[in-house]
């Protein structure tokens, strides 16, 4: 399976790794066949293969301007941490006399190797010192005063001096005179990774103790790094063995690493064949790249302050747009970026971005495009280019606001939206063009009114199923002229409604075309909780309650149900809600709720009984109401909000199980697709993302936000064989994962996706 169009990559996520520069391959290349020696050998071989060495330690002393201390070849900067760390930790533990408990300073921003290293010499060494971040202001910069106070008491003091994520540059002499005016004897190591090739480095002038630095962030090969320690600084081998590097650190040479980190050197010593860029040309790239990004998406807001951080990394987010959602997008247009926060089941932030107070929803749609001194105007000509063909796309799928493009997908059916665990869903009637909002979600405002816009919907109703505790509504803000001017409840319901009876209740109703919503009082999780069904209007005017999907607010959510420890809640009320839901719906009903903490999308009741006994027992009737809020209670003594993080609105009783559904490989396909004449193939990428790459539109497109579209169309023909496939597996999977649970037996996916197909 191959794409109908490649572009080249234009790579943009230089913090993570560099290609290794051509000359610097050549030279690992040439190192391996004829110049393998080993620099502990004797004879002629290992003589060549020791000036090599020399040669490169001494080219980095005259780049890091380090005229004294040492120089010692690691295996890149993670080691080169652990060296100083246990060097500066070991010695402190000798030193440190004072009556008060000691602490270990680091800065809230470090790459994570930092903190850990710490907290696992600490408790080797059994030190007990207590580790603390120090705090960072809006742009990342260190609180001075936090270190003038806590400094006296420090074995040792981490900071870094270009951040990963930001590209934030420290004041390293401010930052050198406030310690060791308050303490000058602490042990100080500054994580230069990110400041190789970047910043101007004097170290043997300053009082810096360590500096790990890693090679492949700058172009040469993985595997391969040094660390500086000042003369003077306490050194403890972190590896012991035969004797190599004067004893300091044991293991044979990494000596094709080293020839290509001899190539960067006389690239930063102006001794190589000028491919890298000045400072100023950098600069000049970074504008060109913000200027495109704005040009493409008028609401992005740049998350690091270019006036104090290096210009070759941009960290920005989209308003409306997932982390996820612009990686891939980015990616399908063959422009490699990367996210801030961890791929996760449960959506998790930039640490680094909420040590900096930014608002947690633009920690988690964090994007950070980084490149490296050795890019071309070529490639960032390129680069703008791509991004305004990602932001057309994006307006092709009427998500931007591109008006003066033809021929734009239209709306049917159900979408789900998604800011971390939250849920939003837009249904539209794609023959009136009528639709309804439910849960807004104020991350979605303008993507939700641009959507509305571009589509030509008219809004019927936005409803909250409650009053939410996690999030403000953003009903208000999408509401029309018409719908202002409607009279509705404190959740968006019309005043005035239709009405039927379904088993002796009356329910209120409203038209979405040939749909009716249905609304039913299910209080329990708040007073004011509703559940919301729709409908084909034809039968439910015929005396048939039908529901194609039941909006259930956090009555039930996937794997729990919803919290009843609010000041509102009563959960002898969700007792009856629970009851009163299950005899209006059938078992496979598709239940849609405010919350999807593992991507499972939607959820049925019979799903959940075989996984859920506290709702299996209530539906059965085996569980009185008394003895429901007795275990309620004890459900509910094990949430855990967290801070800075949504407020979560249950206690999942099981972890998400994993269902069985076949792996293919680009091998098996072929089979498998020939094996299963009537196989349904599925694209599960978004529609904006495989138009960057197909000449014509993939014929069986089902994008994760319409998955629960999908399934609803698919509830009686689960023995179709499906494949998923899309960019790298990952969604897929997931997708695979929740059709199987669904009971979908014929399910496979492609692993590894287009990525490894090719």
């Amino acid at each position: 399976m191959t794409e109908q169009q490649q572009l080249s990559q234009i790579y943009l996520d230089a913090n993570a790794t560099t290609p290794v520069l051509p000359a610097a391959a050549q030279a690992a290349l040439a190192t391996m066949q004829t110049q393998f020696g080993n620099p502990s050998s004797s004879h002629i071989t290992g003589l060549q293969a020791k000036q090599i060495m020399e040669q490169t330690r001494s080219k980095a002393r005259a780049v890091i301007g380090a005229t004294s201390g040492q120089v010692i070849f690691t295996s890149g900067a993670t080691e080169g941490i652990q060296t100083a760390i246990l060097s500066a930790l070991y010695q402190a533990k000798q030193n440190y006399n004072s009556e008060n408990k000691p602490c270990i300073l680091y800065g809230a921003t470090e790459h994570k190797a930092v903190p850990e290293s710490l907290k696992h010499w600490n408790h080797i060494l059994d030190i007990h010192a207590e580790i603390k971040a120090i705090p960072v202001d809006k742009d990342g910069m260190l609180d001075m005063d936090f270190i003038a106070k806590e400094a006296p008491n420090a074995l040792m003091i981490c900071t870094m001096a270009v951040n990963n994520e930001t590209g934030a540059e420290q004041d390293l002499a401010k930052l050198e005179q406030v310690i060791r005016s308050n303490n000058p004897n602490t042990f100080w190591m500054v994580d230069c990774v990110q400041a190789l090739g970047k910043v101007e480095l004097d170290i043997a002038n300053t009082s810096i103790d360590y500096a790990p630095f890693s090679g492949h962030k700058l172009y040469a090969m993985k595997g391969i790094g040094f660390v500086y320690i000042r003369e003077q600084a306490p050194f403890t081998p972190f590896i012991a063995g035969g004797g190599q590097e004067s004893g300091l650190r044991s293991g044979t040479e990494n000596l094709p690493g080293l020839a290509s980190l001899n190539v960067i050197f006389d690239e930063l010593l102006g001794q190589g064949r000028g491919v890298f860029a000045t400072k100023e040309t950098l600069c000049d790239y970074r504008d060109q790249l913000a200027a495109a990004l704005k040009n493409a998406f008028p609401t992005i807001v740049f998350n690091n302050n270019f006036s104090c951080s290096v210009p070759t990394t941009l960290n920005f987010a989209i308003p409306g747009f997932s982390a996820k959602e612009i990686l891939d997008l980015f990616d399908a247009a063959n422009i490699r970026v990367s996210s801030g926060s961890a791929c996760s089941s449960k959506v998790t932030g930039s640490f680094v971005l909420d040590a900096m107070g930014l608002p947690r929803a633009q920690s988690e749609a964090a994007i950070r495009l980084s490149f490296g001194p050795a890019a071309t105007q070529t490639e960032i000509n390129e680069a703008c280019e791509r991004i305004a063909y990602c932001a057309k796309a994006l307006g092709h799928s009427c998500l931007v606001n591109m008006n003066d493009l033809d021929n734009k997908s239209k709306l049917d059916g159900l979408v789900q939206f998604k800011v971390g665990g939250s849920c939003c869903w837009l249904f539209v009637d794609g023959q009136s063009r009528e639709a309804v909002i439910i849960e807004p979600l104020a991350e979605l405002t303008e993507r939700l009114l641009t959507v509305i816009e571009c589509q030509g919907l008219t809004l019927k109703a936005v409803v909250d199923t409650h009053g939410h505790a996690d999030h403000a509504s953003s009903r208000a803000h999408l509401l029309s002229a018409d719908l202002q001017a409607q009279t509705t409840d404190h959740l968006g319901w019309p005043t005035h409604c239709g009405t039927v009876i379904v088993d002796n209740h009356t329910l209120p109703f409203i038209d979405v075309g040939r749909f009716a919503l249905v609304r039913i009082a299910t209080p329990g999780h708040t007073a004011d909780s509703i559940s919301l069904a729709l409908c084909h209007k034809t039968e439910l005017q015929a005396g048939k309650f039908n529901s194609l999907y039941t909006f259930c607010g956090d009555l039930i959510l996937m794997g729990t149900i919803g919290r009843t420890n609010f000041e509102t809640s009563d959960a002898t009320q969700m007792y009856h809600s629970l009851q009163l839901l299950q005899g209006l719906l059938e078992q496979d009903s598709l239940l849609c709720p405010s919350h999807d903490y593992n991507n499972e999308f939607v959820t049925t009741l019979s799903a959940e009984i075989t996984r859920n006994k506290l709702l299996a027992d209530v539906l059965s009737k085996r569980l009185t109401a008394d003895a429901f809020v007795q275990q309620k209670s004890e459900l509910d003594s094990h949430i855990h909000d967290q801070a800075n993080q949504e407020i979560m609105c249950g206690a999942l009783t099981s972890c998400s199980q994993k269902q069985h559904f076949t792996e293919l490989n680009k091998d098996t396909l072929q089979n498998h697709l020939d094996s299963n004449e009537d196989v349904l193939l599925i694209d599960i990428r978004e529609p904006h993302e495989y138009a960057l790459n197909h000449a014509q539109q993939f014929d069986n497109n089902v994008p994760l936000t319409r998955l629960a579209n999908f399934i609803g169309s698919q509830l009686l023909n689960k023995s179709q064989p499906l494949v998923l496939v899309c960019r790298s597996g990952s969604r897929s999977s997931v997708a695979a994962q929740a059709l199987a649970r669904l009971g979908f037996d014929h399910v496979a996916h492609l692993k590894g996706g287009y990525a490894l197909s090719n």
